[in-house]
C-alpha cells in the first residue's frame, strides 16, 4: 500500500507540475500577442506619425522594447527626445511594463542616476486595459506636470521646489547636453568644461554641479573631498 501510494504523490505531482508550465507558458503567448497589437497601435497612431511617440524592437523578442517620446512643448524637454528600456512580464497585460529612461533627465520623478521612473500606472495603479501607447502618453505627461511631492529623486525635487527658475534651467541644460536640445546655457557650459580641466567626466560634472545649484565652490568640494 505505502509502495502505491508514493507512486500516485509522484504521478500527481508530475501532473501539477506539468499543468504549471503550461499554464506559465499560455501566459507567456498572451503577452505576446498583446503586445504585438499594441506595437502596431503605437506605429499607426497619431501621435507617432506627428514623432511624438515611438516604440520598435530590441531584437527578435516583443518583450523587450526600445520606446521613444518627445519634450512636450512649453517644457524645458521641449525639442528633446528621450530613448526608454521596456520590458514586458510574462504575465502582462495583468502586471505593469518594467520601463525605464535611458537618456539622461533632470525630473523630479524620474532618477537622474538610474533613469527609473516614479508613476502610479507603473505600479498599483496600473489596470489590464491600458496599454503602451498608455504609457508612453503617460510619461510624456510627466514631463510636463512633475510632481515634486512624491519625488524619484529627491535632489531634483528639492530644487524643483525652491528655486524652481534655475530647476527649470537646469532641465533644459540637460536636454541639450544628452537630448538633442540645440541650444544650452553657456555659462553652465562653461562651468561644466572648467571641471573637465580638472579631470572630472562630462555627466560626472553636470551631476555635482546641478545638484550644487550650479555652485561651483560646492561641486569642487563635492568631487574632491
Amino acid at each position: 500500500m505505502g509502495g502505491r501510494g508514493g507512486g500516485g504523490q509522484s504521478a500527481g505531482w508530475t501532473t501539477t507540475l506539468w499543468t504549471g508550465h503550461s499554464s506559465t507558458s499560455d501566459m507567456a503567448n498572451i503577452a505576446i500577442q498583446r503586445i504585438k497589437r499594441e506595437f502596431k497601435e503605437v506605429i499607426k497612431s497619431d501621435e507617432a506619425q506627428k514623432c511624438a511617440i515611438n516604440v520598435e524592437l530590441v531584437g527578435d523578442d516583443y518583450r523587450e522594447l526600445r520606446g521613444e517620446i518627445a519634450g512636450p512643448p512649453d517644457t524645458p524637454y521641449e525639442g528633446a527626445t528621450f530613448q526608454l528600456e521596456i520590458k514586458v512580464p510574462e504575465t502582462y497585460p495583468f502586471n505593469p511594463p518594467k520601463v525605464k529612461f535611458v537618456t539622461k533627465i533632470w525630473h523630479p520623478n524620474i532618477s537622474s542616476v538610474t533613469g527609473a521612473i516614479c508613476l502610479d500606472i507603473l505600479k498599483d495603479q496600473w489596470a489590464a486595459a491600458m496599454t503602451l501607447r498608455t504609457v508612453l502618453l503617460s510619461l510624456q505627461a510627466l514631463l510636463a506636470a512633475a510632481e515634486p511631492d512624491d519625488p524619484q529623486d529627491a535632489v531634483v525635487a528639492k530644487q524643483f521646489k525652491e528655486n524652481h527658475p534655475l530647476f527649470l534651467e537646469t532641465a533644459q541644460y540637460w536636454s541639450h547636453v544628452h537630448a538633442g536640445v540645440p541650444k544650452g546655457n553657456s555659462e553652465f557650459s562653461k562651468k561644466v568644461r572648467r571641471l573637465m580641466d580638472m579631470g572630472v567626466g562630462e555627466h560626472q560634472a553636470l551631476v555635482a554641479l546641478s545638484s550644487c545649484n550650479w555652485d561651483m565652490d560646492r561641486a569642487i568640494e563635492q568631487l574632491f573631498s
